[in-house]
């Protein structure tokens, strides 16, 4: 990880230059790509041997400038800024037949709209937002019916974006495939009583990604 202060980035890296494999990760939508749920994420794969390159959209580069908080750009400024790090990360080299796009959340969302279009080697949704919360009729699973490009989504068997029940009706193409998180919330966070904890769900998820990478 670079040692520049985190509001002087406008990226973070993981793991070794020289990779087999490179995973480009994008933030949620009310924190960054240093929250403690990227951090350890991205440290995890990277430990592993996997390259994560980390990023953020417009809006939460202007958070991170102000101070001030403000909503998410609107899905083309989104998009704009997932194919800019997919262009440099080709032009620096990276292996498209290596590359990998995902992120939490927004994100994760973000990515799925352009995987197959940017021909990626796979997806990575983490803690993927299939409606929003109390709101089952609004789905947000149009691009994932006929979706090409393999897919592992892990989420949280508490989500209130979309649990277990709830999304083995969905329609979702066959290339994707589901690593549940025990007793995770949006976040991954377990409840007390579950008897587990975050960091162990963190490394589930973790090792779920790197899993489903030996795959490809």
């Amino acid at each position: 990880m670079s040692d520049n202060p985190a509001d002087e980035l406008d990226s973070l890296t993981d793991g070794p230059p020289d990779a087999h494999w490179t995973l480009v990760l994008a933030h949620g939508a009310g924190q960054g790509m240093d929250s403690p749920f990227m951090a350890q994420m991205a440290s995890a794969l990277g430990q592993a041997g996997m390259r994560v390159i980390r990023f953020e959209f417009p809006y939460m580069a202007e958070i991170r400038r102000t101070g001030r908080r403000k909503p998410p750009d609107r899905e083309p400024v989104l998009l704009e800024r997932w194919n800019r790090v997919i262009d440099q990360a080709l032009a620096a080299g990276t292996d498209a037949r290596r590359l990998l796009i995902g992120g939490k959340s927004l994100g994760g969302r973000m990515a799925s709209l352009i995987a197959d279009e940017r021909g990626v080697a796979g997806l990575v949704g983490l803690g993927y937002p299939f409606h929003p919360p109390g709101k089952p009729d609004r789905l947000r699973t149009e691009q994932l019916r006929g979706l090409r490009t393999p897919t592992l989504i892990c989420q949280g068997t508490r989500d209130p974006f979309g649990t277990p029940d709830e999304i083995a009706g969905y329609a979702l193409a066959p290339s994707i495939r589901l690593a549940w998180i025990e007793d995770g919330d949006h976040s991954f966070k377990p409840r007390r009583q579950s008897g587990r904890n975050w960091e162990q769900n963190l490394d589930q998820a973790a090792e779920a990604v790197l899993g489903f990478v030996a795959t490809l």
